[in-house]
């Protein structure tokens, strides 16, 4: 049975960005593409990332990384009404940002594992599977 990862915003920028952590996003991404994981991101934390790229970088380099998402390997996930009353609820237990509880509500649903480095994570090690970058 394959794996399956949750990307949060963090790993994505962190590739994109060029930063060190983001050498382990290229390995998850290849085999991704190799078909031996399946890589998931919420449509929220993909929003993220889209927002995030467009305040640091600009509107062209945001299109640039829309365009290149969607060339990924990566199934984008609506937010959905279980989706996101998972995210309430951790958001009312653990005083995450919103946007990574939806990561998370989406690890956590689909019994998968979170990519990121964003220590805001650290809490729920006891109720997800966190890769750390």
């Amino acid at each position: 049975m394959k794996g399956i990862r949750v990307l949060d915003s963090w790993a994505l920028l962190a590739y994109f960005e060029g930063q060190q952590s983001g050498a382990k996003v290229v390995e998850i991404l290849k085999q991704a593409s190799k078909g031996g994981i399946d890589l998931l991101i919420s449509v929220i934390n993909w929003g993220e990332v889209l927002y995030i790229t467009e305040m640091r970088h600009g509107r062209d380099k945001r299109d640039e990384i829309e365009r290149f998402m969607n060339q990924m390997q990566l199934d984008v996930i609506s937010a959905d009404r279980e989706l996101t009353r998972e995210a309430a609820g951790l958001k009312t237990a653990y005083k995450l940002p919103y946007a990574d509880c939806f990561a998370a509500a989406l690890a956590k649903t689909r019994k998968a594992t979170v990519v990121t480095g964003d220590k805001d994570f650290g809490p729920l090690e006891k109720e997800i599977k966190i890769e750390w970058l």
